[in-house]
């Protein structure tokens, strides 16, 4: 089985007319795209990761074996690309409960994301006289969070462990041959992974940027490289059933038509994560000259006790897409009661997945009749393969859908404007 889309629930708005010429411009996008002669196209070194990836697999699970070995927990120091990709994965694939005392896992950690004291001191207080590894993760060394996390971090490693073992617990994801990262971790000796040059952060999961932290906490890379491989070979394909030809292309239509907003939902918690990183992977590559979809997310059916009233009676302003798991991972079913005071006798013995599955079901059906169009994007289950063609599948969606725009979806110019001002607040020298 492999991920499929559904956009049936988006035709009470479009014409299959109007999707076959959408789709036969996207289709040209697409080979821009491989051709390498589209805007951008000195990014675009992740649409063969899948197959590059594997070659670097082994050095890559070789480190994460010696790190969980001298540690029960490995920090991972990133902001953006540089952290998304790999929590997205890791959040999918472990529980969505917090850590407990209990767990003998190897615990992953992450920081640089914010600027939070709290935050910060609650993970510095949690590490306290505790071993632990730390991935940092910047192309420059320079980014402020990050770089302050880094700092703060590695002081606090250097008073717990001997000075002589410090460089044993550090790994650094940079550049081959500049910046500031780079320049430490060879005046170190600090084990490094290249972040190649012609990948953009929030393309970057295939790499180690993503690939080491995932490896790191104890899931198969190679499962999930082997499914973003096998989802390449169905994306570059240029015919009509490409799978992100037509995502790109009904999105878009929509966005013609005045739907402004993209909300990405999920049924399972554990894929929160997945939608931050969407949020990004389309919010820096399309929102720019004025341009593209507002990507948002929910989680349901949590969220439709606080959102569901807007989505289904609001401006009608929005695309829902719908990220559908068809099978969970474990069995839970619900109990008889003898009092029956809560009234859900009816559905006693049935698992809870079947309940779930029937409110997405209703909730869908109730959408499309308040005009909400609905995409469905089809996950047979929850695990590495599966999760590496859905990566991929998006971003090779985003890139054809930038084109589409008319914009380059691999620059991101407007990041730096908060970063100026920041900068002049705190009395940084010129």
């Amino acid at each position: 089985m492999n991920l499929k889309i559904d956009y049936t629930g988006c035709m009470n708005l479009l014409s299959r007319d109007e999707i076959n010429m959408q789709s036969e411009e996207a289709l040209g996008h697409l080979k821009k795209l491989m051709e390498g002669s589209g805007k951008g196209s000195d990014f675009t070194g992740w649409i063969d990761l899948p197959e590059k990836s594997q070659t670097q697999a082994g050095k890559i699970k070789n480190a994460a074996r010696r790190l969980r070995s001298q540690a029960d927990i490995t920090v991972i120091i990133g902001i953006g690309g540089s952290y998304l990709g790999s929590r997205a994965v890791i959040e999918a694939l472990d529980s969505c409960m917090p850590l407990r005392a209990d767990d003998q896992g190897h615990k992953v950690l992450f920081a640089g994301q914010n600027i939070s004291e709290d935050y910060m001191s609650r993970v510095a207080a949690y590490l306290a006289g505790k071993v632990f590894n730390i991935i940092v993760i910047s192309k420059s060394g320079t980014t402020t969070e990050p770089a302050i996390a880094f700092r703060i971090l590695k002081k606090q490693l250097e008073e717990t462990i001997p000075a002589a073992e410090v460089k044993k617990h550090i790994v650094a994801v940079t550049d081959a041959e500049k910046g500031a990262l780079r320049k430490l971790t060879d005046r170190e000796g600090y084990d490094s992974f290249i972040i190649p040059d012609d990948v953009g952060g929030r393309y970057s999961v295939l790499t180690p940027v993503g690939l080491l932290p995932i490896a790191v906490a104890g899931y198969d890379i190679d499962s999930l490289t082997g499914g973003a491989a096998e989802m390449a070979s169905r994306t570059r394909d240029n015919n009509n059933a490409n799978p992100a030809i037509v995502y790109a292309s009904v999105r878009n239509l929509l966005y013609k038509k005045g739907k402004y907003i993209e909300m990405l939902v999920n049924y399972e918690p554990h894929l929160h994560y997945i939608a931050e990183w969407w949020k990004q992977l389309f919010g820096e590559s399309e929102g720019k000259e004025g341009k593209g979809l507002f990507p948002t997310a929910a989680d349901l059916t949590t969220d439709l006790h606080s959102l569901g009233q807007y989505i289904q009676e609001g401006e009608r302003i929005l695309i829902e897409t719908v990220l559908s798991v068809a099978s969970p991972s474990t069995e839970m079913i619900i109990p008889h009661d003898a009092d029956n005071l809560d009234g859900l006798n009816y559905i006693a013995g049935r698992r809870l997945s079947e309940v779930n599955a029937k409110a997405e079901e209703g909730t869908i059906m109730a959408h499309i009749k308040g005009a909400v169009p609905v995409i469905k994007i089809n996950i047979p289950r929850v695990n590495e393969a599966y999760l590496g063609q859905l990566l991929y599948f998006f971003e090779i969606s985003c890139a054809i859908s930038g084109y589409i725009l008319g914009i380059n979806p691999f620059d991101q110019p407007g990041v730096e404007a908060y970063k100026n001002n920041m900068f002049r607040l705190l009395g940084r020298p010129s």
